[in-house]
């Protein structure tokens, strides 16, 4: 299926969605899957709008003095990216009947409401109905999931940032994964990490985690929280 066109606003709901839980198109760095889509779009999507496409769009467009030399096929279009047809819901407002024809679909699996049907059959299907429904209800649902964005300043522009960056990523938290990362100058030489990560909402705190990296006493100075926004 890939990607729709990034004008409209089906188009701009895909790419929100594919990149609400990536930091790149494709992959675990950037490539020419990401050059190509950034190229398709005329400019950054709306953040109040598409937070997450915004965030991606940011983020590569730091890479575009490196475009020519990133991995990948810089012939395939955009639109050979993304999603597979049915990963998706391009368009919210058809989740309601899609819930509506699934509930139709749940009652079918129990025999149709026919009047002339018998009392007794009626009750078991009613019966059966409702322990199917309860049993949906009582799968878990997915895990409350935020995308937190984190500086960290080193001590001073002497401060291996490659070394910081691997301490930080060695932390091993249960709900944690690390996402992308660039170094952002700060002044005097000084450049400060920024760094993405997703987090479990029930099994992280991310003061415990700042202590933990701010646990890099050779060459963390001090961490801030610079973005957050719930999944």
């Amino acid at each position: 299926m890939g990607f729709a066109d990034f004008l409209s606003d089906a188009g701009l709901s895909m790419l929100e969605q594919w990149v609400t839980t990536r930091s790149y198109i494709a992959g675990y760095g950037p490539s020419q899957a990401d050059v190509a889509s950034f190229k398709a779009l005329p400019g950054p999507p709306k953040v109040e709008k598409y937070p997450h496409a915004w965030r991606w769009y940011k983020h590569i467009s730091s890479y575009q003095s490196e475009f020519t030399s990133l991995p990948g096929d810089p012939s395939k279009a955009y639109t050979t990216y993304g999603p597979e047809k049915g990963e998706l819901t391009i368009n919210p407002k058809d989740a309601p009947k899609a819930a509506e024809a699934e509930e139709q679909e749940d009652d079918d699996l129990f025999g149709s409401d026919d009047e002339s049907e018998d009392e007794e059959a009626k009750k078991k299907r009613e019966d059966n109905l409702a322990a199917y429904k309860k049993k949906k209800e009582g799968k878990a649902k997915p895990a409350a999931k935020t995308i937190v964005t984190l500086d960290v300043k080193p001590w001073d522009d002497e401060t291996d940032m490659k070394q910081l960056e691997e301490n930080l990523r060695s932390i091993e938290m249960d709900g944690v994964k690390w996402g992308a990362s660039t170094l952002v100058p700060l002044a005097f030489g000084i450049k400060k990490l920024q760094i993405t990560l997703v987090v479990e909402d029930e099994k992280v705190s991310i003061d415990d985690l700042q202590e933990q990296i701010a646990g890099d006493e050779d060459h963390v100075q001090s961490t801030d929280v610079a973005a957050m926004q719930k999944l």
